[in-house]
């Protein structure tokens, strides 16, 4: 009943977005709108994330089977492509190490700065005990 609950949770945001999609006329795909009105929701704690964790879970565990039907179309049609091959797998290739790049990047700049911040914190924590200890000496 729970799976039940929370894939009706995600399949009515879902639809939201679809709403969205047909009300607001810029080219942004539904599934865009419904992914932001969920991040939206969850941030601002309307919808718990336990309420839809459990299906999310599965869902992404499904996910690489969706993948099957694409890439059986891909290698059937092969020779439609196969002359722009190895600039597709170059470009891939190339965006995949730039993505990762990026990524890694961006994680470090926020731990450190999370690290200073925390760092920072305990400083101010310690100088308000030093304070403390010398009003109560005098």
């Amino acid at each position: 009943m729970k799976h039940f609950s929370e894939i009706s949770l995600i399949a009515t945001v879902s639809f939201i977005g679809e709403l969205l999609h047909y009300l607001i006329p810029l080219p942004v795909p539904s599934s865009i709108y419904g992914l932001l009105l969920m991040l939206l929701l969850l941030v601002t704690h309307i919808i718990k994330l336990d309420h839809v964790k459990a299906t999310a879970d599965w869902l992404i565990g499904l996910m690489p089977v969706m993948f099957v039907g694409p890439t059986v179309g891909l290698i059937t049609s092969y020779d439609s492509y196969k002359d722009i091959l190895i600039p597709i797998v170059v470009i891939s290739l190339a965006t995949t190490v730039l993505t990762m790049a990026v990524s890694g990047l961006t994680t470090q700049g926020l731990i450190r700065l999370q690290t200073k911040e925390e760092k920072e914190e305990r400083a101010e924590a310690l100088e308000a005990c030093e304070k403390e200890e010398q009003t109560d000496v005098k």
